[in-house]
């Protein structure tokens, strides 16, 4: 069967991200019982550009892969491919910026079910951008949500991802201009921002709150600040392997000592039942997502069968 060409148009008609959070889930089930592996992210530059590559290997969905993609001043290309484990022949190349952003709020969404109080119904939101969107309607699909609150330093965009956002999660969604108010007394925070620092004041926290930490995965960028560490009861990342290389919003509280990797967990773990996501209502627990490639890999087998089934995607010569 030769190998098939999806575009970004393909995985949106393919794939929504109730079954994303499904596929996501199992992956990271997989992956704690050995039959899935991750490579983490490396990146070459040159010039004006990055190039950053992942790779992963899914023996339990019999296939093996890589996501790459290029981020230069005029923006981002991404790409994920899958091969068989048993001829090594590819099966699809797949354009690869919205499945990446599914897959990263289905990592969200897999944390809240596990982390977030049953019982959440607040969220607050920083970032009004791509990322945003898929993190809180990930958080809405796995919680009965009530009411979104979301900042950004552009009132425009956040006013237009609140209208937006409205319609798409079927929920209230407001714009409010003070980020310490988007933080406090929420059940539930998601930090989806391009900040270089943290975007909001920890002390606020309300007990019992959960946080998705997903905007930065560099080491100099920080969303959340040394308090908001200090204070979280139960932390979790997507791989601690990962974390060590792009976890910025670990560094400061690990260089004052607050923090060390032994006191973090994987999410692996968590949906394995070998670790809990939560022990009272009253904790503050956190989750930390750099991203990794067995979710993209994952991801595309899954829009490969649908694809396959509808009969979409354009025949690649080889």
């Amino acid at each position: 069967m030769p190998a098939i060409y999806l575009t970004e148009e393909d995985v949106r008609d393919l794939i929504d991200m109730e079954t994303s959070i499904e596929v996501v889930e199992e992956a990271f089930r997989q992956l704690a019982a050995g039959n899935a592996k991750n490579v983490p992210r490396s990146r070459a530059a040159a010039k004006g550009i990055l190039l950053h590559t992942m790779s992963a290997s899914a023996e339990y969905l019999g296939m093996i892969g890589w996501k790459a993609y290029t981020t230069t001043r005029g923006g981002a290309r991404f790409h994920v491919a899958v091969y068989d484990i048993a001829s090594g022949e590819m099966h699809a190349l797949i354009e690869a910026n919205y499945l990446g952003q599914l897959r990263t709020g289905a990592a969200s969404g897999v944390a809240t079910r596990y982390m977030a109080r049953e019982d959440s119904k607040t969220v607050g939101v920083f970032g009004a951008g791509l990322q945003a969107r898929t993190q809180l309607k990930a958080v809405c699909c796995v919680r009965s949500i009530e009411r979104a609150e979301v900042y950004c330093r552009d009132e425009d965009r956040r006013e237009s991802f609140a209208a937006e956002m409205c319609d798409m999660c079927q929920t209230d969604v407001v714009s409010v201009a003070d980020p310490n108010a988007v933080a406090v007394g929420k059940d539930i925070i998601i930090t989806a921002s391009t900040s270089k620092t943290p975007v909001f004041d920890g002390s606020g926290l309300a007990k019992g709150t959960h946080l998705n930490v997903i905007g930065s995965n560099f080491l100099a960028k920080s969303e959340i600040d040394v308090e908001t560490i200090r204070r979280a009861d139960i932390i979790v990342c997507d791989s601690i392997e990962q974390g060590r290389l792009e976890a910025g919003d670990f560094v400061a509280a690990m260089d004052e000592g607050i923090l060390h990797w032994d006191q973090i967990g994987e999410l692996a773990a968590v949906a394995a039942a070998s670790k809990s996501g939560r022990e009272n209502e009253e904790q503050i627990t956190l989750f930390k997502s750099v991203g990794m490639g067995i979710e993209d890999v994952a991801m595309a087998a899954r829009i490969l069968e649908s694809a396959r089934e509808a009969g979409r995607g354009v025949p690649l010569p080889f």
